[in-house]
């Protein structure tokens, strides 16, 4: 948490002394809004507002294009139409609507060096950013339990169906709209951030409100997804492994190099797509890190937060919306197969697949076993 700190804090503060201030480009109808810490610190260096604006732009085009392929690919491809992948295709959904909400107005407050879109934009911002980031996270959790459900359950496992995957976005959404709507209702407030070109929770009042809310919310949209991940995934790589023993000493016994049979096959194939899984998770909440330590910081005053510090917490948080399109056309041979077909400039590979079963991006259940 210390890192977040500002080095030079004292030669700071005497730069305020003569009335300059990170607030003074803020509109006057928005200076309700910005909390008293940010007064002691003095203008960022533009600098700093060129390099962040030009990164989440750059972000925000690698994110759209890249999210908005994996969406029509998923859905215009036949054999990507499976039940779970409408899981992957909610997935880039969100992320997709994050960076084309988020993004342009990012980089026009960088270029005004404050935010320049008024008081309830700034709220729709900061709720739009955290509606999409709980979306995309419940998202992966339900990734990984049907991952868990394939791989540990087996045949005992029930398939998931349109309905049920259907049934379990809908529920994703709800959730998340039920969390982020309650700033607007006085469970906290949504506020601009440090560098003052975007807004997010309020993480500095020290009442009972804003404080239980970055908790209880954290809990439940960090915490219980990294648990329940986590949990999945020690139950997947143990039934793999054992699995993959089985086969050692059944090959053993019976005086082979390999028994490698169509569902072993089958079962190798989907540990690739639960790593795949992995990585992907691992990057969300790489990204939502820096979020949840500056929040935490706020609100138990472990240390000062500079302006600089949640410019990070920003960039990072958006970068989340990049990861997923480049883990899926790097892993996913029918993926790749499927955007050289469609679009064959952004394919780096020639149309061939290595013949995986691979059913989905996140989430392939192989066919005998869905068939099962």
């Amino acid at each position: 948490m210390a890192a977040f700190a500002e080095p030079h804090f004292s030669a700071w503060t005497q730069t305020v002394v003569n009335n300059v201030t990170v607030v003074d480009k803020v509109p006057a109808e928005m200076l309700h809004m910005v909390d008293a810490h940010w007064y002691q610190f003095p203008p960022m260096n533009p600098l700093w507002h060129s390099i962040l604006g030009f990164a989440i732009f750059i972000l925000g085009v690698i994110s759209i294009i890249g999210n908005g392929c994996v969406i029509y690919i998923f859905t215009n491809t036949k054999a990507l139409r499976t039940p779970s992948n409408l899981l992957v295709v909610n997935l880039a959904f969100s992320d997709f609507l994050m960076m084309f909400t988020m993004a342009p107005p990012m980089v026009i407050n960088c270029w005004h060096e404050t935010w320049v879109f008024g008081p309830f934009a700034c709220e729709l911002y900061a709720m739009f950013g955290s509606l999409f980031g709980c979306a995309s996270i419940w998202t992966m959790t339900m990734i990984a339990f049907d991952r868990y459900n394939v791989i540990v359950k087996g045949l005992s496992g029930k398939p998931m169906t349109n309905n049920g995957a259907l049934l379990r976005i809908l529920a994703i959404w709800a959730f998340a709209l039920l969390w982020t709507l309650a700033p607007l209702f006085g469970w906290n407030r949504y506020v601009p951030e440090g560098n003052m070109t975007a807004c997010g929770t309020d993480y500095l009042s020290q009442d009972f409100t804003s404080r239980s809310y970055i908790l209880i919310y954290s809990g439940f949209v960090y915490y219980l997804p990294l648990f329940s991940i986590i949990y999945s995934y020690i139950y997947i790589i143990q039934a793999v492994s054992a699995h993959e023993k089985n086969m050692r000493e059944q090959a053993k016994k019976m005086n082979v190099a390999s028994l490698r049979s169509q569902e072993a096959q089958n079962t190798s194939t989907e540990m690739k797509l639960a790593k795949v899984a992995l990585v992907t998770i691992s990057l969300w909440f790489m990204a939502w890190t820096p979020y949840l330590v500056i929040n935490y910081t706020g609100i138990f005053k472990a240390a000062p937060i500079s302006p600089l510090a949640t410019i990070w917490g920003s960039l990072f948080a958006k970068a989340n919306a990049v990861y997923n399109p480049i883990v899926y056309g790097i892993s996913h041979p029918k993926y790749r197969a499927a955007l050289y077909q469609k679009f064959p400039s952004l394919s780096c590979q020639d149309n061939s697949d290595d013949g995986q079963s691979v059913a989905s991006a996140t989430t392939g259940v192989s066919e005998e076993k869905s068939a099962a």
